[in-house]
């Protein structure tokens, strides 16, 4: 059925935009009018960042793919329960954090309509899932919260690697919204961290993925906490096509582990353990318990999670590995791929920092130069030393082993889908030193 041209000039929103004001092509926001409406939308905190601080520069290309000409960023966030994270049965923990994420998703949409219905241009980006998965295995996610939170003086990233708010501690979940409009007064940074530096984390968390040292190990992290998640969720499904039939599937997976993911697909994928966030006591209103009684602090909060009769999962060889038989004797391993199969050069040399298990490299020093050829071209050093790996592109120093490989040929060895001695014999991979460097290598990195 056609519309007339009279019909469609009558329509009360056709007139209503006709009437309307032009947009602002500058738009302008008073900070603190606008910081205490998104109060008022239901965030707990919020700051604002320019999209011209170098504390996300690295972030500002895609931010501008996402909403053109956009000027600032609305960092917010809304706090948990306490109690529901803390407590040792995971399914309340996981409640809070879907029914929390869900809310901090649902205040983004609030503040960019709120500014859309003033003319504003501005887009929400998501607090987690979804994201952009066609992205897999390099970086999914459009936004990073946690450095926009940081500089609108939100809080502190602390030795757990989550963001401490002065008043609501390690308990808030980070949502970000992208304006077009400029602010008045741009957020700063706190000039202190509330990072106790307690280490509880470090206690806690049943992998060693926090380190005493401030160093990480996020293949640690990864593999446990996220085994329901993404790579998990890639090695469930190359392991159950990989095994010969219903009796083979249950002894590599085992009934708990497919009810536990047939669970994450049916209600949201669920944390392992999130056990620092637990147990971290920074924060005004979370402080008080732990100075006035530690050890009772201790003895509620952190040793149940300690004394947890649970499963972690681990790869072969990792340094989590041992880390739970060495602390942790009522829980029991499960050794598990990470899913972490990189797709180009580019997240081969990316992933070695993420997957790097310093315990395994002890007593290792070597350089290692890399020459890719082929659909990739691509030359890098690495070095293992200290317990510490450094990745740099070019060669730099002198090698302990040189290795040209064609880039394809290299990534499907390190995906187990060629052999070493068959990409050796046809030249595919040539080696320039003891290969037995190699093998040291490869132990470093497990998956």
């Amino acid at each position: 059925m056609r519309t007339s041209t009279k019909r469609l000039e009558e329509h009360p929103t056709v007139r209503l935009v006709e009437g309307s004001p032009p947009p602002d092509p500058d738009p302008l926001l008073e900070s603190g009018a606008f910081l205490r409406e998104c109060l008022e939308l239901g965030a707990d905190d919020a700051g604002l960042v320019g999209l011209d601080r170098a504390e996300i520069a690295d972030q500002r290309e895609e931010i501008l793919s996402l909403l053109p000409g956009a000027r600032t960023l609305v960092s917010f966030l809304v706090r948990m329960n306490r109690g529901a994270i803390r407590t040792p049965a995971r399914s309340l923990a996981n409640v809070e954090f879907h029914h929390v994420g869900d809310e901090v998703n649902e205040v983004g949409r609030r503040i960019a309509s709120r500014l859309e219905r003033r003319g504003i241009r501005a887009v929400n980006a998501t607090m987690g899932f979804p994201m952009e998965a066609d992205r897999w295995p390099a970086k999914m996610w459009t936004v990073s919260h946690k450095p926009v939170a940081e500089a609108a003086g939100l809080g502190r990233i602390g030795i757990h690697r989550n963001l401490i708010h002065p008043r609501f501690g390690s308990f808030v979940l980070l949502g970000t919204v992208i304006t077009e409009a400029r602010v008045t007064s741009p957020s700063r940074p706190l000039d202190y961290n509330p990072c106790l530096e307690c280490k509880l984390c470090v206690a806690a968390c049943p992998t060693g993925a926090i380190r005493a040292d401030g160093t990480f190990n996020f293949g640690a992290c990864y593999t446990h906490n996220y085994r329901d998640f993404m790579g998990g969720f890639v090695d469930w499904v190359e392991t159950l096509a990989d095994s010969r039939n219903r009796f083979d599937y249950r002894r590599r997976v085992g009934a708990p582990a497919t009810v536990s993911m047939w669970q994450s697909l049916g209600f949201g994928p669920n944390y392992k353990a999130a056990y620092c966030v637990a147990v971290c006591p920074a924060g005004q209103d979370v402080i008080g318990p732990f100075l006035q009684d530690r050890p009772a602090y201790l003895r509620d909060v952190v040793r149940p999670l300690q004394d947890k009769a649970e499963t972690v999962y681990v790869t072969p060889g990792s340094d989590a590995e041992a880390h739970v038989r060495r602390r942790f004797p009522s829980k029991k391993t499960r050794r598990v791929g990470n899913g972490l199969v990189p797709d180009s050069v580019d997240t081969f040399l990316s992933g070695l920092r993420l997957t790097f298990q310093p315990g395994r490299a002890e007593g290792l020093a070597a350089t290692y130069h890399f020459a890719f050829t082929g659909e990739e071209t691509r030359a890098a050093t690495v070095r293992i030393a200290d317990g510490r790996v450094e990745v740099k592109d070019g060669h730099h120093g002198k090698a302990d082993l040189r290795i040209t490989a064609d880039a394809r040929t290299w990534l499907r060895f390190v995906a187990k889908e060629a052999g070493l001695a068959w990409a050796v014999l046809r030249g595919r991979i040539r080696l320039w030193g003891s290969p037995r460097l190699l093998l040291a290598f490869a132990r470093c990195f497990p998956s």
